[in-house]
């Protein structure tokens, strides 16, 4: 197991450059489209940067995979990995708006082993350790446990007439806070039905894992991490006693989808 102190004070530190970045405070960002809708900024970069400068320093042996920087396929010959997204939530990061958090996990076997968000802009730190837990800011987190599927709360910002039985809650741009959320029972569903990235994901659904929710993609499906095709058809994170349900609902509209 790596330095679990030096790991956290690591993405601490990329929590602070990006904030010292944020147009929340105060701060004139240079930022332009990677593609159209597809925002990025120079602390994005900034943030990448020292990501992998430092956890290269903290464990040599591990390959890298992040949304900033090309995509070496020779990673997949690589039993550890950093998944990184170093602004996760750009669109509320470059807003000034505080939905957005720095993600990282290192993954062993295809599973994440240790993850961490840091959302300094929401003053939330979130780790997880495989096998031993999950907290926020130090205290243990215990998701949500929810086993009715009608009147659970999802972080939307709007519903389809087909989920009109659901509860809306506040939904950060950051897909990592939104599956955190139900780690920490601010929520009780989150469910995308869209390709996704590994690296969006990783370190969020081991926080919700351990702490007791249950994470799959929108086939109810486990997820795998570090393929040759690093994306999933959709994440769905949600209490263990709903997830048959959630599944069950979502069935017919991920087929067509997909």
């Amino acid at each position: 197991m790596i330095d679990q102190g030096r790991f956290q004070e690591i993405i601490r530190e990329a929590g602070r450059i990006a904030h010292a970045r944020w147009p929340g405070g105060g701060y004139i960002l240079e930022s332009w489209d990677k593609t159209p809708g597809d925002p990025v900024s120079e602390a994005d970069i900034a943030v990448d940067v020292f990501l992998r400068r430092e956890l290269s320093l903290l464990l040599p042996s591990a390959a890298w995979l992040s949304e900033e920087t090309a995509d070496d396929k020779a990673r997949t010959a690589s039993d550890l990995i950093w998944l990184v997204d170093p602004i996760d939530g750009t669109r509320d990061y470059v807003r000034g708006r505080s939905g957005w958090a720095v993600s990282v996990a290192l993954i062993s076997s295809g599973r994440p082993l240790i993850g961490m968000l840091a959302a300094p802009a929401r003053s939330e730190e979130w780790f997880a350790v495989a096998g031993k837990g999950a907290w926020l800011n130090d205290v243990p987190l215990k998701a949500s446990a929810r086993s009715v599927f009608a009147g659970a709360r999802v972080p939307a910002d709007q519903l389809p007439s087909a989920d009109s039985d659901l509860v809306l809650v506040d939904k950060p741009n950051s897909i990592a806070l939104r599956i955190a959320m139900v780690a920490d029972n601010r929520a009780d569903l989150l469910a995308t039905l869209r390709w996704g990235f590994e690296w969006d994901i990783a370190a969020a659904t081991l926080i919700a894992r351990e702490a007791g929710a249950r994470v799959s993609d929108a086939f109810g499906q486990p997820l795998a991490y570090n393929k040759h095709d690093p994306r999933d058809f959709g994440v769905l994170v949600c209490a263990p006693g709903i997830h048959a349900a959630a599944v069950d609902r979502l069935a017919e509209r991920a087929k067509a989808l997909r």
